[in-house]
This record gives C-alpha cells, structure tokens and sequence, in this order.
C-alpha cells in the first residue's frame, strides 16, 4: 500500500503532512511511503531527509498510484478526481468551506477524512490536529503582540528607573488562548483572559493569569467548544469587557469554532476605548475577525493609533513545528485503521464505521457524502 504526501499548493501553507521523524512508523506497519519532491522545504525537511528516513521521493504526478494521501490543506477538486476509487485522504476537510472537494472525493469514491470532525473523546487525543495547530497559533499569538508592541513586556529595574509591565488581555481561553497566555506569561506580561465559560477559570488561573468574571451566564458547549450567544448578550459581554480592554497594551482574541463564523467580540467603539499605540491580535480574521476592521493577513491601523493584526495561516508561520505535530496527529489516525503486514498477508486498511473516531471523521465513502451516525 502506498501512502503519498503531495506538495502543498495553497498560498502561504510552509507544513508539510509528514515530517522524516515519522517515516518509519509507516514503513514498520509495511506502508511505503511517496513524498513528492520539495514538499517539506518549508519546515526545514529536505528531500535527503525523506530518503534517509526510508521514504522514496519523486518529482511530477504523485496522486494516480496513491492508495492513502495525506496532506495538509484539502485536494482540490481537480486532484480528487485524479485518485483512483477506493483511495483515502486525510486533511483539513471543512464540511463548509472544503465543499467542492468534499464533492469531488465522493464522486470519485475516495474515502475523506476531516481532521476537523476527529472526535473530542480521550481515546482521539493524538490525533486532534486542531489542538495542535490551535497551540502553534496561541504560541504566535504572543510573540507577534511582543513584537508589535511599543513596550517591553516583562518589568525592568534599571538605574533609569523601573520600566511597568505591559498588561494583556486574552479573549478566549481554549487551547490557543492558554497558550498565548502561558507564551505572554513566559515574557513577562501581567495577563487577563476571560471566557464565556466558566470552567476555564481554573486554568487561566493556574497559569498565572487572572481571570475576568462578568456574571454572565455560561455558554459551555459540546466537544469542549463555547456555544452561540444570542445578541443581547453578547452586547452586554462587549459592554463589560470594554473597561478592561481599554487599559490593555495588548489584546489577543482567540475565539472560533470550526466550521462557523467567528463571534465578534470587540467592536469598534472598544477599539477606540484604546490608547494610542496599543497592539490588538485577532487570531479568527480569517473566519471573521472576533474584532471589527481586523483583515487577515494584514495590520490595520487604526486613526486613533491602535493596531489590528489579522491572522492568516497562523500555524504555517511556524511550519517546523506545526509539521512536527501536525504529521504525528495524521500518523496516529492513518494506525488506528492500518493492519499492519504480518507474515503472509498484507497491509490492509480496515475501515470499521462502528469505530466513534472513523465513523466521526470520515465525510465520504463508496461514492457517497456522510456524516456521523
């Protein structure tokens, strides 16, 4: 069985699907493994480095032979229909934005898995791709703050006098927003976060933040996600954050949910509520903004002097070890439906829909879409 990783092809994608590390967790199980050349440049994984670690790279058309492909973004349309049926791909794969490829992998009888649809039990921890690439995000978060910010993070006693610590506010307390609060924390920030539940407070506490109460009520979801606000709420929510970002230096917002469009937490009137100079980060510009006239990919700067980084391909921008994670979350999936090859037989993928992870993840199958049962 051949297991293909392609080269990305979305503008501003660095990760690669599989990094050499993880190569020999294939080949063990009896898998080879074709690498299109060039496809780890970015995260500094040379095509010597895939042939070292057991792996055979090639130039030109990789996907027509492939029995699994696992790549990064989702294939388009046109390299779906190229698979032959029966094949499997593992990626990113929206249920709302991937759906021209979703189409085109059904109509191709091509087995798409969605990492984005990976159950949130214990058991499929390993394989969460977007815990681990919402942890990159988080991590960038706070130094792309640093870096923007006029001030110094940490506090200084200097003979000049005592520089003040900057003070950062976190919006959203999931996994990036824990990140960018330890990453602030590590540089020396005095952080806030707050988040519409309530049972992130431990959290955010015990790593050193404090965490902002507005006896709101509580929105906790499913799969460890907030759920949607109605509006009134949400304006009274912006009402009483908008004290404490107004005297933030820094504000990271970090709120999303996959598949939907981002809450809007920050309008421009709390904008304005900001000192000249501040630095807000909006981690969902791509979904949205979580802050009105962020645009991702760019700083907006505002007229009273506040500045709005809009993120895009966040986890990309640290391609090293956003690949490192990213091809253990897809190798951890690709195991748990691979027989390995033993003795006389062959490797085999045995695709159990009663399994809850491969029946979650899995958007299509002979020639059909389909959703979790």
């Amino acid at each position: 069985m051949r297991v293909v990783v392609p080269r990305e092809i979305k503008d501003g994608e660095k990760r690669v699907a599989l990094v050499p590390d993880v190569i020999n967790k294939l080949t063990r199980l009896g898998l080879d493994v074709v690498i299109e050349a060039g496809a780890g440049a970015h995260s500094q994984a040379t095509d010597t480095d895939f042939t070292a670690a057991g792996a055979t790279v090639k130039s030109g058309d990789v996907l027509a032979d492939a029995d699994v492909v696992l790549s990064v973004q989702p294939l388009t349309p046109q390299q779906m229909a190229t698979l032959k049926k029966g094949a499997i791909t593992i990626s990113f794969l929206s249920p709302v934005t991937a759906v021209d490829s979703i189409d085109a992998a059904a109509s191709a009888g091509v087995t798409a898995f969605s990492l984005e649809l990976v159950p949130r039990i214990s058991r499929a921890q390993s394989m969460d791709a977007l815990t681990s690439q919402a942890l990159c995000a988080g991590y960038r978060a706070a130094v792309v703050g640093a870096e923007l910010s006029p001030r110094f993070f940490p506090m200084l006693m200097t003979a000049a006098g005592t520089v003040t610590p900057a003070q950062v506010l976190v919006l959203g307390a999931g996994v990036a927003g824990l990140q960018a609060i330890a990453t602030a924390r590590r540089l020396g920030a005095v952080v806030s976060a707050y988040d519409v539940r309530p049972a992130s407070a431990d959290e955010v506490r015990s790593m050193g933040a404090t965490f902002i109460e507005l006896e709101l009520e509580a929105l906790e979801g499913a799969g460890g996600y907030a759920r949607e606000m109605t509006e009134e709420r949400a304006a009274k929510q912006r009402e009483l954050l908008t004290p404490y970002i107004a005297k933030s230096h820094v504000v990271i917002t970090t709120a999303a949910v996959p598949g939907r469009q981002a809450p809007r937490l920050m309008t421009q009137a709390m904008v304005d509520s900001m000192a000249p100079g501040t630095i807000i980060v909006d981690l969902a510009a791509e979904t949205g903004g979580n802050v009105e006239g962020s645009k991702p990919g760019e700083i907006v700067e505002t007229s009273g002097g506040v500045r709005i980084w809009g993120g895009k391909d966040v986890p990309s921008q640290l391609p090293f070890h956003a690949s490192f994670l990213y091809s253990r979350n897809v190798v951890n999936l690709l195991s748990l439906f691979t027989t390995p090859a033993k003795d006389d037989q062959k490797v085999a993928f045995n695709l159990d829909f009663e399994d809850e992870i491969i029946n979650g993840a899995a958007v299509t199958h002979a020639g059909a879409r389909r959703g979790a049962k």
